[in-house]
This record gives C-alpha cells, structure tokens and sequence, in this order.
C-alpha cells in the first residue's frame, strides 16, 4: 500500500492530544471585532477540541500527526 498524503490545510488547523482528541481553534476571530464583546473575543482566543464526527474525518486527512 502506497503512503496516504497529508492534506496541508487540516495539518495547519489541527493537532491530535497524546489521548487522540483534536484540538482546534475557534472561528471567527479573524475580522469584523468591533462588533463583538470583549468576553465574546476573550472566549474566541481558547482552543477547544473538534467534535466526535468531524475529528474522525479529520484524523483521515491528518495521518501522520
């Protein structure tokens, strides 16, 4: 069996925990601040972990992490 290439785009937005979770960033940080509160923006700057369904296609797209 060949080797399964890394999507580079999921590499650079995800990390697998040492226990198998993918850690993630928020969205929507990025622009348009002004309009969001300050403990909204605060709460935007934690990582979180991606949910059950989408960090098992996730885990697929980043192989070797």
């Amino acid at each position: 069996m060949p080797k399964i290439k890394t999507h580079r785009a999921a590499a650079k937005r995800f990390r697998l925990t040492k226990t198998g979770k993918v850690k993630r960033n928020r969205a929507f940080k990025s622009h348009i601040l002004n309009k969001k509160d300050t403990k909204r923006k605060r709460r935007l700057r934690k990582g979180t972990y991606a949910s059950a369904p989408n960090a098992k296609v996730i885990k697929k797209l980043i192989p070797y992490k």
